[in-house]
């Protein structure tokens, strides 16, 4: 088993325990690694925001938050259709990754029937992927600063092919006219800046903290603009 499974079957494993959570012993048992890889598996879970925890003393173990277990009902097959045609649609934009951890974990507490229906005619749409990839990287980190609030160090490449380096503090990811844009706060320009995602050829993550910038600085949105939260 690779790490990449073994993360995603550890994850499992431990919402399946629920309360009674899992030694850091008996999940080495289980995966067939030393204790040591396990804390390290357990560590990598955590940044990645899986509200799982240790819990000290006798019959203690690791316990993942109840509130991050989905009930075995939560979800119809049609429903699981639908989000996986959005999430397929939405490939190698921002925050697919998360989108497809959803799917996947909303496939798990499905019992077999449903899953297997959900599955079929998960078969039946079909989606033509034209757009042209971009750097995932690039766009993992995009995700990163403006989900945790931080601030960005963005290369940026412009239309005229000019080169610049800026320093900013996120705002929202907007998508318009086929293309995405991080809006944010320039500190370099001391403004609301639109940098094109396809133009951002490199970003790294610092440790600082971003102005907290309402939504409303970057004006008002076209008419046919919605927020995801509005759909």
């Amino acid at each position: 088993m690779n790490r990449t499974d073994r993360l995603y079957a550890l994850r499992e494993e431990l919402r399946r325990a629920g309360s009674a959570g899992r030694t850091a012993e008996r999940l080495a048992d289980i995966f067939e690694v030393s204790v040591r890889t396990i804390k390290r598996d357990i560590s990598a879970l955590q940044h990645a925001g899986l509200p799982v925890y240790a819990r000290p003393g006798p019959g203690g173990g690791y316990v993942v938050d109840r509130a991050a277990t989905l009930p075995p009902v939560n979800f119809t097959d049609a429903e699981v259709c639908g989000l996986a045609a959005a999430v397929a649609a939405h490939r190698g934009q921002p925050f697919d990754g998360h989108a497809r951890a959803a799917l996947v974990k909303a496939l798990s507490v499905m019992d077999a029937q449903a899953r297997q229906r959900a599955n079929a005619v998960k078969d039946r749409v079909w989606i033509d992927h034209t757009d042209t990839p971009r750097d995932a990287r690039v766009r993992h980190t995009v995700e990163r600063a403006l989900h945790e609030q931080r601030v960005l160090v963005v290369h940026y490449r412009d239309t005229h092919d000019r080169r610049t380096v800026r320093h900013v503090d996120p705002v929202l990811l907007a998508r318009t006219r086929g293309q995405w844009f991080l809006v944010a706060h320039c500190r370099i320009r001391n403004a609301i800046r639109w940098f094109r995602l396809d133009r951002v050829t490199s970003a790294q993550l610092t440790s600082e903290t971003a102005a907290s910038i309402p939504v409303e600085a970057v004006g008002a949105p076209p008419a046919t603009a919605r927020a995801v939260a509005d759909l």
